[in-house]
């Protein structure tokens, strides 16, 4: 005998409760992955080497707003990647005056062990799933990511508690038409 459909109050209830779960496992493994990689980036180092590999070199107000945070988070958190070299500072190639932050070559290379670490461990937790099973949760980790991008960019930001319904003419499956979101951007971050 199946179990009755959860009402709508009862699945954001357990939603809510597996995201933090999930927030506070990924924060025990730093999701750092496994082998000698394994938990040696913090999530800001990553983050901030990430998009300066996939978009290139970028000055840190252009950086701040391509990853959401202030400026003077940039300024702070590249500073020790500066300081031990996984950034350098170049001048800028159209303004001598302004500085761009760029992947050094040392840079690139530790974000390489820690992003085949980070790959070999998702590998080891989703063992046991099939390609369409990791394949699904991909797509829905990303358009939730998306979802937490736009409310954070003021989309989210009303007043009514009323949750919001999925947009006109998708059934709210990963993929449907008009439900790309910022799936872009979360992939970059």
């Amino acid at each position: 005998m199946s179990n009755p459909p959860e009402t709508s109050a009862e699945l954001l209830e357990r939603l809510q409760h597996q995201v933090a779960l999930f927030a506070r496992r990924a924060e025990q493994t730093r999701l750092g992955g496994v082998g000698r990689a394994r938990n040696s980036m913090d999530r800001a180092a990553y983050l901030l080497l990430n998009r300066l590999d996939r978009e290139g070199p970028m000055g840190v107000k252009a950086l701040a707003e391509a990853m959401g945070i202030d400026s003077s988070t940039v300024t702070r958190q590249v500073a020790p990647l500066v300081d031990t070299g996984l950034v350098k500072r170049t001048s800028h190639p159209e303004d001598g005056r302004a500085v761009v932050l760029a992947l050094s070559p040392r840079g690139r290379g530790r974000l390489e062990e820690v992003r085949d670490s980070r790959r070999r461990l998702m590998a080891e937790v989703t063992t046991g799933w099939t390609p369409a099973e990791r394949e699904i949760f991909t797509e829905l980790l990303v358009r939730f990511n998306s979802a937490l991008s736009d409310w954070h960019a003021g989309a989210g930001q009303r007043d009514d508690a009323a949750p919001a319904e999925p947009p006109a003419g998708t059934d709210g499956a990963p993929g449907a038409a008009g439900n790309s979101g910022s799936q872009g951007d979360a992939q970059k971050a």
